[in-house]
């Protein structure tokens, strides 16, 4: 027997419902990049520590003298370098109008170039 319109209707709603009393949120990934700037930053004495999943924070520089769109990449505090300016136009623009966004790390290498250690996922929390 198919289902009708307000079958769906309240089906939908039900799984709407359910997910709001879940304990985890619905995300959306925004982008993956590598990590800019970690050979200048705590990357190097952090490494040992870091782990895949681990969670990072999002800071909007926008006094930053070398880029205003500027997006710091934190772990516990310590800075491990940023989003790299090509892809942080869309980034700093969520940030200023107060958008939920969260990152994580998604591989971590030992690699002679820095912008393959670590790279990182955007998400948006819905």
């Amino acid at each position: 027997m198919p289902f009708r319109r307000i079958d769906l209707a309240f089906l939908l709603l039900a799984l709407w419902l359910g997910s709001a009393q879940a304990p985890e949120r619905i995300r959306i990934l925004v982008q993956s990049s590598p990590l800019a700037g970690s050979q200048f930053h705590a990357l190097k004495h952090l490494r040992a520590d870091l782990q895949v999943g681990d969670r990072l924070e999002l800071v909007r520089e926008p006094d930053n003298p070398h880029d205003p769109m500027a997006v710091r990449v934190e772990w516990r505090g310590h800075k491990l370098g940023y989003v790299p300016r090509r892809e942080n136009r869309t980034v700093a623009a969520a940030l200023d109008r107060g958008e939920p966004l969260s990152a994580r790390i998604s591989r971590l290498r030992d690699d002679p170039d820095p912008w393959k250690r670590l790279e990182f996922e955007i998400l948006m929390e819905l």
